[in-house]
Order: structure tokens, then sequence, then C-alpha cells
């Protein structure tokens, strides 16, 4: 790349449309790197008791670098005013909505879009939880060209991450808005000198990573072990999982399993107190839930939940819903 192409991509118009925290790191390379004539994000919140106006930290970035900023609640209501800003390129992640068909065919370098999974897998809203949900070895972050249907789009670039078996929702959060940040930053100059691939999506490949509904948090003790320690770590630290104890909701947060089994126990019913939490019995053994929050309450470690009991005596046999 030669001086003249340097300043050609400095004197780039770029368009950025992202709202939550994991797009933050991308914005900021952006930044440091090109001209972002604009940034659009989803609208303030109000929040609290005190209802307290909350912006999107994609918001509070642009505010700080004095970049114009665009909150439409619907993106076809604000696109003529999206292309009276010329935009080049347009980048997203993260952002929330599809774009209409005006806005993905005028930039000159296309619409692109940084998604945090291995597509055509998991494809939609929820990518990083459900690939621990759904007990997956690895992930990664694709670069790809937007068209008008969900993540379907050309593959331009992508970057694998192994999954331990430990990994949390939010550690595998941060490990991939960085590498999205990374990875980005590495594929644009081929964008925009025309060298990059593209690679159609094989759509027979393809599974769905939707947005995590209420139904997804309730534990089910008659899945398996795995499926619910899986659960438990992808949705960590976001929204997490629950099941009923005594009436009242108890969060989960941290679990281990073991090698026990109780063929003679119900599915729900709690077996045993150990030194670091209580056990439950579930289809095909035992899971131990180590941290925990009850209703009304901040998370504490499960032996301190036990303790707090008023019918601690009376722990052991207790089913959980």
């Amino acid at each position: 790349m030669n001086l003249d192409d340097i300043k050609i991509e400095k004197e780039l118009k770029i368009i950025f449309m992202g709202t939550p925290e994991f797009s933050v790191p991308i914005l900021e390379e952006l930044i440091k790197n090109y001209k972002v004539r604009a940034v659009v994000t989803q609208p303030d919140k109000i929040v609290g008791r005190d209802k307290m106006v909350s912006m999107s930290p994609i918001k509070k970035l642009a505010s700080e670098n004095t970049i114009l900023t665009l909150q439409p609640e619907k993106i076809n209501n604000a696109t003529a005013e999206i292309l009276l800003l010329e935009p080049d390129l347009i980048i997203t992640c993260a952002y929330g909505q599809i774009l209409p068909n005006e806005i993905l065919k005028y930039p000159k370098y296309g619409c692109i879009n940084v998604h945090a999974s291995l597509l055509p897998k998991l494809r939609g809203g929820a990518p990083i939880h459900r690939a621990i949900m759904n007990g997956y070895k690895k992930t990664g972050i694709t670069i790809m060209y937007m068209n008008s249907k969900m993540d379907e789009g050309d593959i331009i670039t992508q970057s694998e991450v192994e999954i331990s078996d430990t990994e949390t929702a939010s550690s595998l959060h941060d490990k991939l808005s960085i590498l999205g940040a990374k990875l980005l930053m590495e594929t644009l100059p081929s964008i925009l000198n025309g060298t990059n691939s593209r690679t159609v999506q094989d759509d027979s490949k393809a599974t769905y990573g939707f947005i995590i509904k209420r139904e997804d948090e309730k534990i089910n003790f008659n899945k398996t072990k795995r499926e619910i320690y899986n659960q438990i770590r992808g949705l960590n630290s976001w929204p997490g999982c629950y099941c009923i104890c005594d009436d009242k909701i108890l969060k989960v947060w941290e679990s281990y399993t073991t090698e026990n089994y109780f063929p003679n126990k119900f599915n729900g019913e709690i077996t045993n107190i150990y030194k670091d939490g209580f056990g439950v019995k579930v289809e095909n053994g035992e899971i131990v839930f180590t941290k925990v929050q009850p209703e009304g309450k901040g998370i504490m470690s499960a032996i301190d939940f036990v303790n707090g009991l008023s019918n601690k005596g009376n722990v052991v046999g207790k089913v959980l819903e």
C-alpha cells in the first residue's frame, strides 16, 4: 500500500452502526484509523425508579469523540438522513436492525457486518450465549457483506477461538469483542482495494443463535447435567438462569458436575451439601450449584444461601422446580 492509498483511506466517509459494549473496541479502532462521519445506535432508554436516561455504550464513545450520532427508533425512518451523509462504507456490529435496501445499495464499498460466530453457524442476535449453551467447542468472528436477510450475506474473512470447558458468555464476549476489532482492521484494506475474497454461505449448514427469551433461562432438571452446566455458563453474566426454591426465584451463576448418580431421587431434588455448594439430581446424575442469587438479594456462595435458610436441617430432599 502506497501513500496515496493511505490518503484515500483516511478520507473515507464511514458510518458505524452498533449499540452494546461488544461494539466499542471496533468503533475505537475505526476512530483511530479512519474518518467516522456518523454513528447510528439505538435510542436512549429510561431505566430505574428514578427514570434516569441511559445512553448506549456506542453513543457514549461517539459523544466523547464529537461524532454525529443518529438514534432512530426504526432505521427505515432515517434512510434519507443517512444517505445525505454520502457514506463510502457502512460497518455494523450488534446494531439490532436489518438495513433497508436503499441503504445497503448506496456505499461504494458496501455494508459490512462484524458477527460473533463462524457463519453460517449461529445466525441471529445471541450467538455468544448459544455457542456455549449448545456445547460448541469453538466459535469466532465473521466479517461479511450484508444483505436484506439475517446474517446471510457473503463471508469475507473469519477467525476462530476455542471455547474452554469453563468459558462463560461474559468471558467469551470479551474475547470476541477484541478479536472482532482486530479482524476488521486486518480485513478493511483488502475491501478497499478490491482484493478481498467473497464466499457465499452454505445454507444447508446454517444454525441459529436466536435472542434469549425468558423460557431459555428456566432450568429443566429433566435435562442432562452437561446441558444444564452449559446453560448456566452460557447465561453468565446476563441474563442468568434460574429455578424455583420455596416458591421464590433462585438464580444460579456457577456450578460443576459430578459422577454421582441417585436412581432413587427425583430430578430437581437436593442430594447433598458439600463444602462448596449443594448437589441437585438431574436426568443423568448430579450438578452442584456453587454460586446463587436468591430473589431480592445479591449473588452469594451456595453455602451461604443454605446457611441462611430457616429450615436448614431439611435442605437435603428438598425439590427445586
